[in-house]
């Protein structure tokens, strides 16, 4: 039987999110004939449009360092590459340290840190408070600060990739959930949606929060489970704080919390939830704003009279060392993952999707070697990651 040219590609990307768009345009760049399989009505609408925008490569492993050093050079020459504006703002990360934990915390990860070339360093309280002039001196230790990270728009940059892909002849075909895989000898023949079956040579799962479910359909358990984490916004004020704030402190309820000014004036907020809140559920708490609220003022007590516009909750694909997973899925040869990608997705998808599409086309340099070691579907998802 001859293969129908409107439904035979080169590849098939599952998801039109910030992994899922990236990796459909860097196939397509790369001359693959490329489909894009997308449930919800249009791009970015599942978890990409819930992230708060920031850019770090403030991590504490050398893969997520690697890749997000990658995307943070993609991100701020994205007007310059591409001519769209993302609204990205090299405001720089800083992390806070107000007990002797968090100090030697902080002070052990800047080893790994430096050795792959981040610019970050640790400052004492008196040269922090330089940096973050609101900052709450009382009791303030230190923190480190990375000014070459920073943040920008999920949707804008997501829409610019993705209208980008179509000029590369991408189809994107929107509210077409997948229903079945079919799967002989180890590779994915066919794939079925209410509306027609595919086939490609290569199957992309970059299905965020329901990487899982997807998987399941080629018959592999992946470990990925959503975690739920809330936001807000607040009013738009005149620009007063440089970097995003980020306090690693627990507290109950919390692991860790995290603010920012968007370069529109807004402060914008998340925290981690502690227990996990695993789950599809994302309606928001009555406890969270107050949770939050409450920590966000002893840090910086100038945020007490901000107005809080809109909260929302967003999901997190977890996996259980906090790590992603790319590379090949085992016993099936022409399924890539780029899967678990922990809330970092954002950041992680302009170096991600270019690592992905590499991978596809048996193009993968010693650095991508290095990566592939850590975030392999196969290793033993041992250890944590201690910066998530």
């Amino acid at each position: 039987m001859t293969p129908n040219p409107d439904t035979t590609f080169d590849a098939i990307v599952i998801g039109a999110g910030s992994i899922g768009t990236p990796t459909a345009y860097y196939l397509a760049k790369s001359g693959l004939k490329v489909l894009v399989l997308e449930s919800v009505p249009s791009v970015g609408q599942g978890s990409n449009k819930r992230a708060i925008g920031g850019i770090r490569a403030t991590h504490s492993d050398p893969a997520k360092i690697a890749l997000c050093l990658r995307s943070i050079e993609i991100f701020s020459t994205f007007k310059e590459q591409f001519g769209d504006d993302i609204e990205w703002d090299r405001c720089g990360y800083a992390f806070v340290a107000y007990r002797d934990l968090e100090e030697k915390t902080l002070k052990n990860l800047l080893v790994t840190q430096k050795s792959f070339g981040l610019n970050i360093d640790w400052y004492d309280a008196q040269a922090f408070s330089e940096i973050i002039p609101d900052i709450n001196p009382n009791g303030l230790i230190g923190g480190t600060f990375s000014p070459e990270d920073g943040s920008a728009s999920p949707l804008l940059t997501n829409h610019a990739y993705y209208t980008h892909a179509v000029e590369l002849g991408v189809e994107f075909h929107f509210v077409e959930p997948i229903r079945a895989m079919d799967v002989q000898n180890g590779k994915i023949r066919s794939i079925t949606t209410d509306n027609a079956t595919y086939s490609a040579g290569i199957v992309v799962n970059c299905a965020g929060a329901w990487a899982a479910d997807v998987g399941k359909l080629a018959g592999i358990d992946l470990p990925v489970r959503p975690d739920s984490h809330e936001a807000a916004i607040t009013e738009p004020v005149a620009r007063f704080l440089g970097p995003m704030v980020v306090d690693i402190r627990p507290a109950p309820g919390s692991t860790n919390y995290y603010f920012y000014q968007h370069i529109t004036g807004q402060i914008i907020f998340c925290i981690t939830p502690a227990p996990n809140a695993w789950g599809f559920d994302t309606r928001e708490t009555s406890s969270y704003l107050p949770m939050v609220s409450r920590r966000m003022i002893e840090v910086m007590p100038r945020l007490k009279n901000l107005r809080v516009r809109r909260t929302w909750r967003g999901l997190y694909p977890m996996t259980p060392d906090g790590f992603p997973i790319f590379g090949w899925a085992p016993g099936i040869s022409n399924f890539l993952l780029g899967v678990g990608l922990c809330g970092q997705g954002f950041m992680l998808g302009p170096a991600g999707g270019e690592l992905l599409a590499r991978i596809a086309q048996n193009a993968s340099t010693e650095n991508d070697q290095m990566i592939l070691k850590y975030v392999s579907p196969e290793r033993k998802f041992e250890g944590q990651e201690l910066l998530k």
